[in-house]
């Protein structure tokens, strides 16, 4: 078992998993596309596997979640809700963690500019089967 590194932009935040991450699972809710600008692709892992150093700057952004980022550059790094796990921006890992895109949520809320050209599976609304995918 590996750990995995990631960051923001500036460097500021870093973070380090130690143990399996979940498969990337893009998320095209409104919140999502309107904190990343497009729609967020994320792993996760349990929380006590994930070591965060520098300040998280946290916004709660609904009764039940909350996303992480960083003060300094703004990067957006976790989104924290219900459950065991962290969810992790998998654009802020470095290098090649080892995980893939498996399929996509909300898509009923996707933006109109872009199409989901991929054969992974589609979800209109939450799917706690692509969710809670936890590695063999």
């Amino acid at each position: 078992m590996r750990d995995v590194t990631g960051s923001c932009l500036c460097g500021q935040m870093s973070y380090r998993v130690t143990g399996a991450l979940r498969p990337v699972i893009a998320c095209h809710c409104v919140q999502c596309r309107k904190s990343s600008g497009h729609h967020v692709a994320a792993t996760s892992a349990p929380r006590d596997s994930v070591k965060i150093t520098g300040e998280v700057t946290w916004y709660a952004s609904s009764g039940t979640a909350r996303r992480g980022f960083c003060g300094l550059c703004g990067s957006n790094l976790f989104w924290d809700g219900p459950g065991t796990h962290l969810s992790i921006f998998a654009g802020t890992l470095d290098g090649d963690p080892g995980v893939r895109m498996a399929g996509h949520i909300f898509c009923d809320f996707k933006g109109a500019y872009y199409d989901l050209a991929d054969d992974l599976p589609q979800a209109g609304c939450d799917d706690p089967d692509l969710t809670t995918q936890v590695p063999g």
